[in-house]
């Protein structure tokens, strides 16, 4: 497959994707709707009892809104994006009108990736536009992220929703079923693999867990407590780099490849 088949195949699945007006809708909302609500509520506070509430910007309103967007809610919306990339074609019942077209079942997989990721970190891009404007607006007077702070905060952003949209695509497409994905994608990110992270008679195998090892690169706490657990003061479990590293890389592989030995045999 050429360069050039491939760049119109990403943007025929981007435009898929994108056209999915639902989707999109609920993948803004839940990236948008939380920041606008925490900044809102915390200047609000702010206004009527400064004493006692702090700013609802400046660094340290930057420091606690980053994680509901790099942690929570962007998450959710990368999982959303992700399983209908993976999952639409099949169980819309179209996968057979690709097929006969002689593209190769393995490029019909490998094209939804880039063009959900692509979708997803505008999103997620957006709703980070939105946190560093609500950081500075509502500063107050009080001290600001400076540049470095502000460009960790977008890589970690980018890197964790880019990593679960990139699993949540190969688990559908494993699956085939958009809203099994859904269940089971959102249940594990947000319910099982809190529980796991704090068992911690489960010791070192705790690193294992996507979540701790997409937290280890955060550039602030993500505990919701302020402690400083991993190396990088971000997770629950503490762990390497290297073995952060490779966590990721094991659950992109593992989950990609299913995804794609499952479109590679999937009945037409």
């Amino acid at each position: 497959m050429s360069t050039a088949v491939a760049v119109r195949m990403i943007g025929a699945d981007f435009l898929k994707v994108r056209k999915k007006m639902g989707t999109l809708i609920w993948a803004l909302v839940l990236t948008l709707a939380p920041l606008l609500i925490y900044f809102i509520v915390s200047a609000a506070q702010h206004s009527s009892n400064p004493a006692e509430h702090g700013p609802a910007g400046g660094t340290h309103g930057f420091i606690n809104a980053l994680p509901a967007l790099a942690a929570f809610f962007g998450p959710l919306a990368a999982i959303l994006i992700g399983v209908d990339a993976g999952a639409t074609d099949a169980s819309a019942g179209v996968f057979r009108d690709l097929v006969v077209t002689g593209r190769s079942r393995v490029a019909l997989f490998a094209t939804r990736l880039p063009a959900a990721i692509a979708l997803t970190s505008l999103v997620s891009v957006a709703g980070y536009t939105l946190l560093v404007l609500g950081t500075f607006m509502f500063a107050s007077g009080s001290p600001t992220p400076d540049a470095a702070l502000l460009l960790n905060g977008l890589g970690f952003t980018l890197l964790s929703v880019g990593v679960i949209c990139a699993v949540a695509v190969g688990f559908a497409s494993l699956t085939t079923s958009r809203p099994a994905s859904l269940v089971a994608l959102i249940g594990w990110q947000l319910i099982a693999s809190t529980i796991i992270a704090n068992i911690s008679s489960l010791g070192s195998s705790r690193e294992l867990v996507l979540r701790e090892a997409i937290a280890h690169f955060s550039p602030v706490s993500l505990d919701g407590g302020g402690g400083r657990h991993g190396p990088r003061g971000s997770g629950l479990v503490t762990m390497g780099t290297g073995t952060a590293l490779i966590v990721m890389a094991g659950w992109l592989v593992v989950f990609l490849a299913l995804g794609a030995w499952r479109t590679r045999t999937m009945d037409a």
